[in-house]
């Protein structure tokens, strides 16, 4: 009897002793997976490859969802899927708006699109030979914008209906090059690397590099929710250390990044050559500004897209302050 009482009086401090040493490692572990939504494209290549440098590297486990475009990464987050998201200003701006409580803390890559006709239309060579011809783009993509401010600038009305001077049709980035090579469509603003894929294969003629609207280069956005930047500090600044060593090895490493993207992402289906060029058009970068999404946020208003009832003010949501302390804490330009 002395024994079993003995014996009880020890076990409850067993139990805490216990539960000290296994509750918090398994908290900290649980705690330590945040959730990532990204694009399979290749200038978006740095953001993927966090998830493979994370556990070694930066102390942490992301989980990666690939969507089909950044609207897909802001439903995501309105349905509590995903903490962090890579999308198109355009996506995050229009998420914005619509009440997606996020943060941009960064931009990732600029540039990245480009007007292209079927080679066997060489008589298209201005974007007012666009009249009357059929032409596509990405729906909720940065190239969406940029189609309308050029158009727009060319004095050619557009629309998804027809009596424009234009009428658009939206197809999914694979889809769209699919498009131009089977002849359903006549020109596409294209996304890389699939831009660069239908040049080299010969399927397709570069009209343009769209950039000399007043958004200049567009540049890529990496957002984090609001809940995830405020409520877990700590956590949010692992994450953007790991950005930048991720973007930076990118930068530093062609070979790593060609490698990485055309056998990882593009699981061999992407040449060098063809992520060289698109990468030469779509450069890794880690910077953005408050100023350029106001400029994109405008342009969105003037030509009608996204729809937004009430647009945001991109001083409210865009905040870099994180991105530029650890660029400083890592020796980065």
């Amino acid at each position: 009897m002395r024994a079993f009482f003995h014996f009880s009086r020890f076990y409850p401090l067993s139990l805490v002793l216990l539960a000290s040493l296994t509750t918090p490692f398994s908290a900290t572990a649980a705690e330590e997976v945040i959730r990532l939504g990204n694009l399979k494209l290749a200038h978006f290549g740095a953001i993927s490859y966090m998830s493979q440098m994370a556990p070694n590297k930066c102390g942490i486990q992301i989980q990666e969802k690939t969507f089909a475009k950044g609207l897909d990464v802001m439903q995501a987050i309105i349905a509590g899927e995903i903490d962090v998201g890579a999308t198109a200003s355009e996506a995050a701006i229009s998420g914005r708006a619509s009440g997606v409580p996020i943060y941009i803390v960064a931009g990732f890559a600029s540039g990245g699109a480009r007007l292209l006709a079927r080679s066997d239309l060489p008589s298209i060579q201005k974007l007012t030979d666009l009249k009357g011809k059929k032409v596509s783009v990405t729906r909720g993509s940065i190239q969406e914008i940029l189609l309308a401010a050029e158009l727009g600038q060319a004095g050619l009305s557009f629309s998804d209906q027809p009596g424009k001077d234009i009428q658009i049709t939206y197809l999914n980035y694979p889809d769209l090059n699919q498009a131009l090579l089977t002849k359903n469509v006549d020109v596409i603003m294209q996304s890389e690397p699939y831009a660069s894929q239908a040049i080299d294969r010969g399927f397709g003629l570069e009209l343009m590099k769209p950039y000399d609207t007043p958004i200049g280069s567009p540049i890529r956005t990496l957002v984090m929710t609001e809940k995830f930047y405020n409520e877990k500090p700590e956590l949010a600044k692992k994450l953007m250390g790991c950005f930048v060593q991720a973007t930076r090895e990118f930068v530093d490493d062609p070979k790593l990044a060609s490698k990485f993207v055309r056998e990882t992402l593009f699981k061999g289906q992407l040449s060098e050559k063809e992520f060289s060029d698109a990468i030469g058009n779509a450069p890794y970068g880690y910077d953005i500004t408050p100023q350029h999404i106001q400029i994109t946020i405008d342009q969105m208003v003037k030509y009608g897209v996204g729809k937004m009832a009430t647009p945001p003010v991109a001083k409210d949501f865009v905040k870099t302050e994180l991105l530029q302390k650890t660029k400083k804490s890592l020796g980065v330009q």
